[in-house]
């Protein structure tokens, strides 16, 4: 018996993730090669897709912030008829970026919530209506959000920012001035509303992918299922979450006519959400594309560029995130 084992040949080592790319690579079928060439052409298509779209919007930049005569960054005005020209983003990143952050605070928590309703705790009967509910929102157009927003939304909102007055005014943020409720606080809800099926339907297919193993092995350690959701199910899927979330901020950061449907603008910055006032890029784009000249337009790419990089930073900020929690992710499970 042991010179049985001692003469068995030792086992084939296994194929190092080099030799794996060198097989790749040398791949001789003609269907490996036409695939490996699509999906090549794809990924350098896209870059000069990205490239190309970055070079314009610089271009035309360019010119039009040569040609300003206030600080294109700080200046609380946009009056691209005056000769000289002076416009500013300040208004329109402060109020992108504070519309994004509410929607961003309603609705991932209450899409996260949904996602494990879904998964772990509604029955069976339930969770294929209510997907589908979810997956229907998802569908609707943003400028049927914007009308229902402008006629329902709004004229309901009186109740809430009076409430917020009475008992959080006091903070500044808060005080309204019984003005219409036409604020970054509407609209931060609104985004909400429009995001949350996106954050939901993400986070439920990765709720989805927890191994069975992990559940099972808290819920034998004694564990409740709010344990086992804390302690199996989000550590799993944080790192889907996260992507869910910075696909929703996506479409905050760019939601256009629902925006300018709902928002009363200005190039002022209101110290309180309640009271009317404010812009983002994509609402000043789309109100004075149409009107405006050529210098205008060009100082409208300008903001473009700026929403540009606003997002693709947004997007390597949740690319450096998920790569240092890849220890939950499906792949290392």
């Amino acid at each position: 018996m042991d010179t049985q084992i001692k003469d068995a040949p030792p086992p084939s080592p296994q194929p190092t993730v080099a030799e794996q790319k060198r097989a790749a690579r040398g791949a001789t079928r003609p269907g490996d090669r036409i695939f490996l060439g699509l999906s090549r052409g794809s990924g350098i298509l896209l870059l000069v897709i990205m490239a190309a779209i970055a070079v314009f919007l610089t271009y035309r930049a360019s010119i039009a912030i040569s040609k300003d005569e206030a600080n294109f960054f700080t200046a609380f005005e946009w009056n691209t008829q005056l000769i000289p020209p002076k416009f500013g983003i300040a208004v329109l990143a402060f109020g992108t970026i504070v519309s994004s952050i509410i929607a961003m605070a309603i609705a991932v928590p209450i899409a996260v919530a949904i996602a494990l309703f879904l998964t772990h705790y509604a029955p069976r009967k339930l969770r294929g209506p209510i997907a589908y509910v979810i997956d229907l929102l998802a569908a609707v157009p943003s400028i049927v959000y914007g009308l229902w927003g402008a006629l329902i939304l709004v004229p309901h909102m009186n109740g809430l920012y009076g409430w917020l007055n009475d008992y959080f005014g006091w903070t500044g943020i808060f005080s309204w001035q019984q003005g219409a409720p036409r604020s970054m606080l509407t609209v931060g809800i609104l985004l909400a509303i429009m995001i949350l099926p996106i954050i939901t339907n993400v986070s439920r297919e990765v709720f989805r992918q927890v191994p069975q193993m992990h559940e099972e092995a808290a819920l034998a350690l004694g564990a409740t299922r709010w344990e086992v959701i804390r302690m199996a199910v989000i550590p799993f899927g944080r790192s889907g979450v996260i992507s869910a979330s910075m696909l929703g901020l996506g479409r905050a950061l760019g939601e256009t006519m629902a925006v300018a449907t709902v928002l009363s603008p200005s190039f002022d910055i209101q110290a309180s959400l309640l009271d009317p006032g404010g812009g983002t890029f994509a609402q000043n784009i789309a109100s004075k594309f149409g009107e405006a000249s050529e210098l205008g337009r060009d100082a409208l790419i300008a903001s473009g560029l700026v929403l540009f990089v606003i997002t693709l930073l947004v997007n390597g900020a949740a690319r450096m995130i998920i790569a240092r929690r890849k220890e939950y992710s499906g792949a290392n499970a």
